[in-house]
């Protein structure tokens, strides 16, 4: 229930030297419903990723992803490796968290219709939509009623919409993320860990394994920040995805793990972007 704009903050402040690319995948916010017979597994829509950069000519994609996406990112990078150059993961779903405990409970919903549908109309209620359940528990800082308004309208107003969405959770299997995780040691691109260890959705501790598996990977800490991070510090993710790239444009391998402060932007990575 999340459109690219979750990005905005953090692509205005990379587009002038990258061109960057933020796709409206099939999670609920798009605005027009797949067809009935398209394969919203995480490993369609990983192909679906895929296809999107061959339509667009894009190769050597620096792919950026948070939350569901991360893996989907996770899936489309070992099965699609030769399209993506480099990886940068946000607090996303890892190993056997897929989904997180918390939100599981949608699952069982998703296979019967009009219970979703009910969940997904009680976000008209803003104590609903800002609960743990909802939007609560993975921004820190509270999103504006605006955003949340854009993100909800398309599951609110389309039926169309909530059938891809509960065709979306049904297929969400950990097996996945797991098959993902024992083959990211074939990707041999950069890969950046940027993570927010205040929230407990998505453990620290899964960035810690994930570059213990990837072969050239780094960690670095967000503050003030919970799961959406794009939201939450937008300039200290920039900052990080452009130190990222710096270094590895200029060849300087992998990076010590560390932390960026909440609201800082390193100088040398002013007028730098990523792709997503």
């Amino acid at each position: 229930l999340v459109d690219g704009s979750l990005w905005d903050g953090v692509v205005e402040r990379l587009e002038d030297r990258r061109r960057c690319v933020v796709p409206d995948l099939p999670l609920g916010a798009h605005p027009t419903p797949m067809r009935p017979d398209a394969d919203l597994s995480p490993r369609g829509i990983a192909d679906l990723l895929d296809a999107f950069c061959a339509a667009l000519g894009l190769d050597r994609v620096t792919i950026v992803a948070n939350d569901t996406g991360g893996a989907i990112t996770q899936i489309a990078v070992t099965e699609h490796p030769a399209r993506f150059d480099r990886l940068v993961l946000t607090p996303c779903d890892a190993f056997d968290n897929f989904l997180p405990p918390m939100f599981r409970p949608l699952q069982w919903l998703a296979h019967v219709p009009p219970l979703l549908a009910a969940a997904v109309q009680a976000q008209r209620v803003d104590a609903v939509r800002r609960s743990p359940m909802a939007f609560g528990g993975i921004a820190k800082h509270r999103p504006p009623g605006e955003l949340l308004d854009r993100w909800l309208a398309p599951a609110l107003g389309q039926r169309a919409i909530r059938r891809d969405v509960a065709k979306l959770l049904r297929g969400i299997d950990a097996r996945d993320t797991l098959a993902a995780a024992a083959r990211l040691q074939d990707f041999t691109g950069p890969a950046l860990l940027a993570w927010a260890p205040e929230q407990r959705t998505f453990p620290l501790e899964h960035a810690r394994r994930l570059a213990e598996i990837l072969p050239d990977a780094r960690v670095v800490t967000i503050d003030d920040a919970w799961a959406f991070i794009p939201l939450d510090q937008p300039a200290a993710l920039a900052g990080a995805i452009a130190a990222f790239l710096d270094q590895t444009d200029a060849g300087a391998g992998s990076a010590p793990a560390g932390s960026v402060p909440a609201g800082t932007l390193p100088a040398q990575s002013a007028n730098s972007a990523a792709a997503s």
